[in-house]
């Protein structure tokens, strides 16, 4: 989170200057990154935007309060599927079997629970368990045998499903009971409303403890750094936003804790990929394999945790999708959940081409994606509508990226 709304800090104030100075000097190295082709999250939050006032006032009931909650809920299980999608995109690969991986988690589920009478959290280790071992099963093909990564989970898109419809059986559909704790946590388990502020408080301090960490080992290591005052007011900024949206949320059920999941792994995977040495490992991969080899970076065991945490949040996506349905069937995972799931990474801004993007750009993404989705079910419009949307934002999407791609390489920052 502190390294999304963060300001550059490169050309920052020192302790003891004028804070307006530290806000002024990130704006203008926020400024100078644009014209270098770094678009950031600027794209998808103006796109965002633009859809909410759009579709608000095509139809006001499209920002009320319970609608909200219905899209918050809604972009869970496939955003979840999205930020396992960000972590293959990144290295420069494709998981298109995400679908199926998680149709068939949520298929093992439900018989392993229902049918056979398995405690539900016992069930559900069983089925992330063997979500792993097809992770691990592309990486080893791929790795060993060089098999590309779109031809391999194309196969296991097509066996997958195969698999899935062997599990479910001549029934097809397996309905999991409303009062287990697994369909309840997805439709009916909100935070108190004492709780959801006291998270929003723990958020915004979050952010400025990490910026004030940062800060502080930079001025130790004699390099530029945020001011307080920036530090502050970026921090105050979040606090009220993240209590505005609790309140008018809390004007209905309130904030699902399947939400605050989904925002936990965001939370978690950001700070992976931006804080440790697996997470520039990773980018370095996705960057330039070659110059990461030879950097002595272990290329193969960075390709299998991808592959591995692609298709383990896909497991995770595919169980939340049934529970929140309350229901695995022949369909789940099936229709649009694939593509989706793609198509939020990459208009969240993680890039096709390997090394560009964040954890965030499952959430923006699949927030994009949910707001058409829901808007134009309140407008009482077919789905062919919601395709063609996604489809014209998904193409602008990869457009931006490659401009802003070319736009780097011929800044000397590609």
């Amino acid at each position: 989170m502190s390294d999304l709304m963060a300001p550059p800090e490169t050309t920052a104030g020192l302790p003891g200057e004028p804070g307006d100075r530290g806000v002024r000097a990130a704006l203008a190295a926020a400024a100078d990154r644009v014209r270098g082709g770094d678009l950031g999250v600027a794209p998808v939050v103006g796109g965002l935007i633009v859809i909410w006032t759009v579709m608000q006032i095509l139809n006001p009931v499209f920002l009320s309060s319970a609608n909200l909650v219905n899209l918050a809920l809604e972009c869970v299980p496939v955003g979840v599927i999205a930020l396992g999608v960000v972590f293959m995109l990144l290295v420069g690969q494709i998981d298109l079997s995400v679908g199926s991986v998680s149709g068939l988690s949520a298929a093992v589920v439900a018989v392993l629970f229902v049918d056979q009478g398995w405690p539900s959290w016992l069930a559900i280790v069983v089925a992330v368990a063997l979500a792993v071992a097809l992770g691990w099963f592309y990486s080893k093909v791929f790795n060993r045998l060089g098999v590309p990564s779109f031809v391999i989970t194309l196969a296991g898109l097509l066996g997958w499903l195969g698999v899935q419809l062997w599990v479910l059986g001549p029934k097809g559909s397996i309905n999991l009971p409303f009062d287990s704790r697994l369909v309840t946590f997805a439709q009916l388990d909100f935070l108190p409303p004492w709780l959801a502020y006291a998270l929003a408080v723990a958020g915004a301090a979050g952010l400025y403890l990490t910026g004030h960490n940062r800060a502080v080992q930079r001025r130790r290591a004699g390099l530029p750094a945020t001011t307080e005052r920036t530090l502050v007011l970026r921090s105050a900024a979040l606090l009220a936003g993240l209590v505005v949206a609790v309140w008018y949320l809390n004007r209905d059920r309130g904030v699902g804790w399947m939400f605050v999941l989904f925002l936990a792994l965001v939370l978690m995977t950001h700070y992976v990929l931006s804080r440790t040495k697996y997470g520039k490992s990773v980018y370095a991969v996705g960057g330039n394999v070659e110059a990461a080899r030879r950097a002595g970076i272990n290329v193969r065991t960075v390709y299998a945790s991808a592959f591995v945490m692609c298709t383990t949040l896909a497991a995770i996506g595919g169980i939340l999708a049934a529970a929140r349905l309350a229901a695995a069937n022949q369909s789940s995972g099936g229709g649009d959940v694939n593509l989706n799931a793609i198509a939020a990474a990459v208009i969240g801004g993680t890039s096709l081409f390997g090394g560009r993007g964040n954890a965030f750009a499952a959430l923006l993404g699949i927030l994009v994606i949910q707001s058409i989705s829901s808007g134009l079910t309140l407008l009482n419009l077919d789905s062919s509508y919601r395709f063609m949307v996604t489809g014209a934002v998904l193409l602008l999407a990869v457009a931006l990226d490659s401009v802003a791609r070319r736009s780097r390489a011929s800044h000397g920052r590609a």
